[in-house]
Protein backbone atom coordinates (compact mmCIF):
# COMPACT_ATOMS: atom_id res chain seq x y z
CA UNK A 1 0.00 0.00 0.00
CA UNK A 2 1.51 3.28 -1.26
CA UNK A 3 1.58 6.29 1.08
CA UNK A 4 -0.05 8.94 -0.43
CA UNK A 5 1.55 12.66 0.24
CA UNK A 6 -0.38 14.80 3.15
CA UNK A 7 -1.31 18.01 1.99
CA UNK A 8 1.71 20.62 2.20
CA UNK A 9 1.60 21.95 5.51
CA UNK A 10 0.25 18.17 6.90
CA UNK A 11 2.57 15.97 9.14
CA UNK A 12 2.54 12.58 10.53
CA UNK A 13 4.71 11.16 13.51
CA UNK A 14 4.64 8.80 16.02
CA UNK A 15 2.65 10.05 18.84
CA UNK A 16 4.37 11.30 22.20
CA UNK A 17 2.73 11.69 25.54
CA UNK A 18 2.17 15.53 25.71
CA UNK A 19 -0.38 14.56 22.63
CA UNK A 20 -2.90 12.51 25.01
CA UNK A 21 -4.97 15.34 25.81
CA UNK A 22 -5.74 16.43 22.06
CA UNK A 23 -5.80 12.66 20.91
CA UNK A 24 -8.53 12.32 23.28
CA UNK A 25 -10.47 15.51 21.82
CA UNK A 26 -9.77 14.10 18.21
CA UNK A 27 -11.66 11.03 19.27
CA UNK A 28 -14.41 12.77 20.94
CA UNK A 29 -14.92 15.08 18.12
CA UNK A 30 -14.92 11.98 15.33
CA UNK A 31 -17.19 10.19 17.77
CA UNK A 32 -19.77 12.74 18.04
CA UNK A 33 -20.03 13.18 14.15
CA UNK A 34 -20.61 9.68 14.21
CA UNK A 35 -23.59 9.88 16.40
CA UNK A 36 -21.95 7.97 18.86
CA UNK A 37 -20.37 9.61 21.72
CA UNK A 38 -20.69 6.74 24.33
CA UNK A 39 -17.27 5.08 22.01
CA UNK A 40 -15.37 7.96 22.58
CA UNK A 41 -12.94 7.44 25.71
CA UNK A 42 -11.43 9.56 28.37
CA UNK A 43 -7.74 10.83 28.85
CA UNK A 44 -7.60 8.20 31.70
CA UNK A 45 -8.53 5.11 29.91
CA UNK A 46 -6.79 6.70 26.76
CA UNK A 47 -3.31 6.69 28.92
CA UNK A 48 -3.68 3.30 30.45
CA UNK A 49 -4.67 2.03 26.91
CA UNK A 50 -0.70 3.29 26.01
CA UNK A 51 0.47 2.09 29.26
CA UNK A 52 -0.56 -1.42 28.05
CA UNK A 53 2.59 -4.02 28.44
CA UNK A 54 3.67 -4.90 24.75
CA UNK A 55 2.64 -1.39 23.81
CA UNK A 56 5.47 1.01 22.30
CA UNK A 57 4.02 4.73 22.20
CA UNK A 58 7.22 5.41 19.45
CA UNK A 59 5.97 2.52 17.57
CA UNK A 60 2.58 1.87 18.37
CA UNK A 61 0.58 5.07 17.81
CA UNK A 62 0.60 8.00 14.79
CA UNK A 63 -0.67 11.55 14.79
CA UNK A 64 -1.26 13.74 11.99
CA UNK A 65 -1.00 17.34 12.30
CA UNK A 66 -1.99 20.37 10.07
CA UNK A 67 0.26 23.22 9.44
CA UNK A 68 -0.73 24.65 13.10
CA UNK A 69 0.39 22.12 14.90
CA UNK A 70 -3.26 20.55 16.20
CA UNK A 71 -3.95 16.84 16.04
CA UNK A 72 -6.18 16.28 13.32
CA UNK A 73 -5.48 12.47 12.95
CA UNK A 74 -4.61 9.37 15.16
CA UNK A 75 -3.82 5.45 14.75
CA UNK A 76 -2.95 2.85 17.07
CA UNK A 77 -1.49 -0.70 16.68
CA UNK A 78 -2.12 -3.63 18.62
CA UNK A 79 -0.54 -6.83 19.02
CA UNK A 80 -3.66 -8.96 20.41
CA UNK A 81 -2.03 -12.19 20.77
CA UNK A 82 1.11 -14.32 19.60
CA UNK A 83 1.84 -11.36 17.21
CA UNK A 84 -0.49 -13.01 14.59
CA UNK A 85 -4.17 -11.39 15.82
CA UNK A 86 -3.32 -7.63 15.40
CA UNK A 87 -6.02 -4.62 15.49
CA UNK A 88 -5.90 -1.07 14.44
CA UNK A 89 -7.95 2.03 15.49
CA UNK A 90 -8.03 5.05 13.93
CA UNK A 91 -9.84 8.09 13.83
CA UNK A 92 -9.73 11.93 11.65
CA UNK A 93 -11.16 14.86 12.80
CA UNK A 94 -14.30 15.34 10.76
CA UNK A 95 -12.83 18.62 9.26
CA UNK A 96 -10.18 17.23 7.68
CA UNK A 97 -11.72 13.98 6.04
CA UNK A 98 -11.45 13.63 1.88
CA UNK A 99 -7.52 14.93 2.59
CA UNK A 100 -5.67 11.64 2.61
CA UNK A 101 -5.09 11.59 6.17
CA UNK A 102 -6.85 8.92 6.64
CA UNK A 103 -5.04 6.69 3.77
CA UNK A 104 -1.79 7.64 5.38
CA UNK A 105 -2.57 7.08 8.72
CA UNK A 106 -3.81 3.41 7.55
CA UNK A 107 -0.66 2.94 5.37
CA UNK A 108 1.35 3.46 8.52
CA UNK A 109 -0.33 0.71 10.47
CA UNK A 110 -0.22 -1.57 7.34
CA UNK A 111 3.11 -1.40 7.59
CA UNK A 112 3.74 -1.66 10.53
CA UNK A 113 1.81 -4.78 11.20
CA UNK A 114 3.88 -6.56 8.44
CA UNK A 115 6.60 -6.45 10.72
CA UNK A 116 4.93 -8.61 13.12
CA UNK A 117 4.17 -11.56 10.79
CA UNK A 118 7.72 -13.48 10.99
CA UNK A 119 7.56 -12.74 14.99
CA UNK A 120 4.69 -15.03 14.80
CA UNK A 121 4.04 -18.76 15.11
CA UNK A 122 4.61 -20.22 11.69
CA UNK A 123 1.14 -21.99 11.38
CA UNK A 124 -0.92 -19.22 12.65
CA UNK A 125 -2.99 -17.10 10.57
CA UNK A 126 -1.69 -12.99 11.09
CA UNK A 127 -4.32 -10.76 10.24
CA UNK A 128 -5.48 -7.36 11.41
CA UNK A 129 -8.91 -5.87 12.23
CA UNK A 130 -10.23 -2.26 12.13
CA UNK A 131 -13.87 -1.95 13.82
CA UNK A 132 -15.63 1.28 11.59
CA UNK A 133 -18.75 2.61 11.85
CA UNK A 134 -21.55 1.78 9.74
CA UNK A 135 -21.95 5.17 8.32
CA UNK A 136 -18.51 5.87 8.41
CA UNK A 137 -18.04 5.66 4.22
CA UNK A 138 -14.34 7.35 3.73
CA UNK A 139 -13.30 4.70 6.50
CA UNK A 140 -14.80 1.90 4.51
CA UNK A 141 -14.03 3.26 1.02
CA UNK A 142 -10.11 3.32 1.76
CA UNK A 143 -10.15 0.07 3.85
CA UNK A 144 -11.23 -1.55 1.02
CA UNK A 145 -9.00 0.27 -1.49
CA UNK A 146 -5.93 -0.86 1.10
CA UNK A 147 -7.28 -4.63 0.97
CA UNK A 148 -9.42 -5.19 3.41
CA UNK A 149 -12.95 -6.59 3.43
CA UNK A 150 -16.37 -6.56 5.70
CA UNK A 151 -16.00 -9.99 7.93
CA UNK A 152 -18.57 -9.12 11.01
CA UNK A 153 -20.75 -6.58 12.59
CA UNK A 154 -21.10 -5.69 16.01
CA UNK A 155 -23.85 -3.88 17.59
CA UNK A 156 -23.98 -0.98 20.61
CA UNK A 157 -27.36 -1.83 22.37
CA UNK A 158 -29.25 0.62 24.74
CA UNK A 159 -32.14 1.00 26.88
CA UNK A 160 -33.80 4.08 28.05
CA UNK A 161 -35.94 3.48 32.15
CA UNK A 162 -38.43 5.58 33.77
CA UNK A 163 -38.49 3.74 36.43
CA UNK A 164 -36.22 1.91 38.59
CA UNK A 165 -36.18 -2.30 37.80
CA UNK A 166 -37.90 -4.62 39.67
CA UNK A 167 -35.45 -6.85 42.23
CA UNK A 168 -34.10 -9.63 40.80
CA UNK A 169 -35.22 -13.57 41.46
CA UNK A 170 -31.77 -15.32 40.89
CA UNK A 171 -31.99 -18.68 39.93
CA UNK A 172 -31.52 -21.74 42.41
CA UNK A 173 -29.00 -22.04 44.65
CA UNK A 174 -27.05 -18.88 42.94
CA UNK A 175 -25.93 -15.72 44.98
CA UNK A 176 -25.11 -12.54 44.66
CA UNK A 177 -21.81 -11.56 47.12
CA UNK A 178 -19.88 -8.04 46.89
CA UNK A 179 -16.86 -7.86 45.12
CA UNK A 180 -13.79 -8.11 46.51
CA UNK A 181 -10.62 -7.01 44.35
CA UNK A 182 -8.07 -8.46 46.39
CA UNK A 183 -9.00 -11.66 47.03
CA UNK A 184 -11.17 -12.72 43.80
CA UNK A 185 -9.56 -10.41 41.14
CA UNK A 186 -7.75 -13.61 39.72
CA UNK A 187 -11.04 -16.43 39.97
CA UNK A 188 -12.47 -13.09 37.84
CA UNK A 189 -9.95 -13.39 35.48
CA UNK A 190 -9.80 -16.90 35.09
CA UNK A 191 -13.99 -17.53 35.08
CA UNK A 192 -13.65 -14.16 32.29
CA UNK A 193 -11.13 -16.29 29.91
CA UNK A 194 -13.14 -19.41 30.58
CA UNK A 195 -16.73 -17.97 29.35
CA UNK A 196 -15.37 -16.11 26.50
CA UNK A 197 -12.88 -18.73 25.29
CA UNK A 198 -16.05 -19.72 22.76
CA UNK A 199 -16.47 -16.20 21.91
CA UNK A 200 -15.36 -15.01 18.08
CA UNK A 201 -12.36 -12.90 18.08
CA UNK A 202 -11.87 -13.45 21.99
CA UNK A 203 -7.91 -13.30 22.16
CA UNK A 204 -6.49 -15.75 25.52
CA UNK A 205 -4.46 -12.79 27.44
CA UNK A 206 -2.34 -13.19 30.66
CA UNK A 207 -3.72 -12.03 33.70
CA UNK A 208 -1.08 -8.96 33.67
CA UNK A 209 -3.14 -7.43 30.40
CA UNK A 210 -6.35 -8.12 32.90
CA UNK A 211 -4.99 -6.37 35.78
CA UNK A 212 -3.71 -3.70 33.51
CA UNK A 213 -6.63 -3.21 30.92
CA UNK A 214 -9.81 -4.86 33.15
CA UNK A 215 -9.04 -4.11 36.56
CA UNK A 216 -6.53 -1.87 36.38
CA UNK A 217 -9.18 0.88 35.06
CA UNK A 218 -9.00 4.55 36.30
CA UNK A 219 -12.35 4.70 36.61
CA UNK A 220 -12.71 1.37 38.36
CA UNK A 221 -15.26 0.98 41.10
CA UNK A 222 -15.31 -2.62 42.23
CA UNK A 223 -18.76 -1.89 43.94
CA UNK A 224 -19.95 -2.00 40.22
CA UNK A 225 -18.59 -5.64 39.73
CA UNK A 226 -21.74 -8.02 40.50
CA UNK A 227 -20.63 -11.82 40.65
CA UNK A 228 -22.89 -14.60 40.73
CA UNK A 229 -21.70 -17.72 42.88
CA UNK A 230 -22.73 -21.14 43.21
CA UNK A 231 -21.32 -22.00 46.38
CA UNK A 232 -17.94 -21.87 46.37
CA UNK A 233 -17.80 -21.75 42.58
CA UNK A 234 -18.00 -18.54 40.68
CA UNK A 235 -20.99 -18.99 37.78
CA UNK A 236 -20.97 -15.23 36.15
CA UNK A 237 -20.40 -11.96 36.43
CA UNK A 238 -21.58 -8.45 35.19
CA UNK A 239 -19.03 -6.01 35.25
CA UNK A 240 -20.35 -2.04 34.70
CA UNK A 241 -19.41 1.45 34.70
CA UNK A 242 -19.91 5.01 33.64
CA UNK A 243 -19.13 5.59 29.97
CA UNK A 244 -19.79 9.39 29.80
CA UNK A 245 -23.55 9.88 30.31
CA UNK A 246 -24.16 6.40 30.03
CA UNK A 247 -24.32 3.34 32.40
CA UNK A 248 -22.26 0.92 30.92
CA UNK A 249 -22.59 -2.77 30.96
CA UNK A 250 -18.94 -3.41 30.23
CA UNK A 251 -18.67 -7.47 30.08
CA UNK A 252 -21.23 -9.82 30.88
CA UNK A 253 -20.20 -13.47 31.12
CA UNK A 254 -21.84 -17.10 32.27
CA UNK A 255 -19.53 -19.80 32.34
CA UNK A 256 -21.16 -22.59 30.57
CA UNK A 257 -22.19 -24.70 33.38
CA UNK A 258 -24.58 -22.65 34.30
CA UNK A 259 -25.71 -21.37 31.05
CA UNK A 260 -29.34 -21.76 30.20
CA UNK A 261 -30.51 -20.95 33.44
CA UNK A 262 -31.83 -17.51 33.69
CA UNK A 263 -28.73 -16.30 35.19
CA UNK A 264 -27.69 -13.91 32.07
CA UNK A 265 -31.24 -12.11 32.46
CA UNK A 266 -30.79 -12.19 36.25
CA UNK A 267 -27.63 -10.28 35.79
CA UNK A 268 -28.22 -8.05 32.99
CA UNK A 269 -31.33 -6.62 35.20
CA UNK A 270 -29.84 -6.73 38.11
CA UNK A 271 -27.13 -3.94 36.16
CA UNK A 272 -29.96 -2.19 34.95
CA UNK A 273 -31.38 -1.64 38.26
CA UNK A 274 -28.15 -1.01 40.28
CA UNK A 275 -27.07 1.89 37.00
CA UNK A 276 -30.49 3.08 37.56
CA UNK A 277 -30.04 3.64 40.83
CA UNK A 278 -26.89 5.34 40.34
CA UNK A 279 -28.93 7.66 38.44
CA UNK A 280 -28.46 6.49 34.54
CA UNK A 281 -31.62 6.31 32.93
CA UNK A 282 -29.63 5.15 29.67
CA UNK A 283 -27.64 1.66 29.63
CA UNK A 284 -25.60 0.40 26.96
CA UNK A 285 -23.12 -2.25 26.09
CA UNK A 286 -21.60 -3.92 23.11
CA UNK A 287 -22.24 -7.15 21.37
CA UNK A 288 -21.06 -9.08 18.50
CA UNK A 289 -24.18 -9.08 15.91
CA UNK A 290 -23.28 -12.99 15.63
CA UNK A 291 -22.71 -13.84 19.14
CA UNK A 292 -23.21 -17.86 19.12
CA UNK A 293 -24.44 -17.75 23.03
CA UNK A 294 -27.69 -16.32 21.76
CA UNK A 295 -26.21 -12.70 23.82
CA UNK A 296 -27.98 -10.41 21.16
CA UNK A 297 -31.35 -12.18 22.00
CA UNK A 298 -30.93 -12.01 25.40
CA UNK A 299 -30.74 -8.25 25.43
CA UNK A 300 -33.61 -7.83 23.19
CA UNK A 301 -35.78 -9.44 25.32
CA UNK A 302 -34.61 -6.95 28.17
CA UNK A 303 -35.60 -4.79 26.53
CA UNK A 304 -32.57 -3.37 24.78
CA UNK A 305 -32.25 -2.13 20.97
CA UNK A 306 -29.38 -1.34 18.47
CA UNK A 307 -28.35 2.29 18.77
CA UNK A 308 -25.62 2.03 16.39
CA UNK A 309 -23.62 -0.62 13.99
CA UNK A 310 -19.64 -0.98 13.85
CA UNK A 311 -18.50 -3.24 10.47
CA UNK A 312 -15.48 -5.29 11.64
CA UNK A 313 -12.62 -5.04 8.80
CA UNK A 314 -9.91 -7.34 8.03
CA UNK A 315 -6.96 -7.91 6.17
CA UNK A 316 -5.14 -11.04 6.02
CA UNK A 317 -1.44 -11.29 5.80
CA UNK A 318 -0.93 -15.20 5.58
CA UNK A 319 -2.76 -17.92 5.64
CA UNK A 320 -2.38 -20.70 9.17
CA UNK A 321 -4.47 -22.02 12.10
CA UNK A 322 -6.98 -19.90 13.96
CA UNK A 323 -4.71 -18.20 16.56
CA UNK A 324 -8.06 -18.08 19.18
CA UNK A 325 -8.08 -22.24 18.48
Amino acid sequence: MNINPLPQGFNLRPAVWNDLEAVTRLIYAACEADGDTAMAVTSEELAQEWKTPGFKLESDAWVVTNPDGEVVGYEEFTNRFAHASLKGDGYVHPEYIGQGIGTALLARLDARAQQEIPLAPPDLRVFIRNGIGINEKNARIIHEEAGFRAIRFSWRMEISLDSVPEPVTWPDQIELRPFDLASQNYSLFLAHEEAFRDHWGHAPHTYDFWQNNISGQPNLDPGQWYLAWDGDQLAGYSLCRSNQELGWVGTLGVRRPWRKRGLGMALLKHSFRELYQRGYTTIGLTVDASNPTGATRLYERAGMHVASEIVIYEKEYRSGREPEE
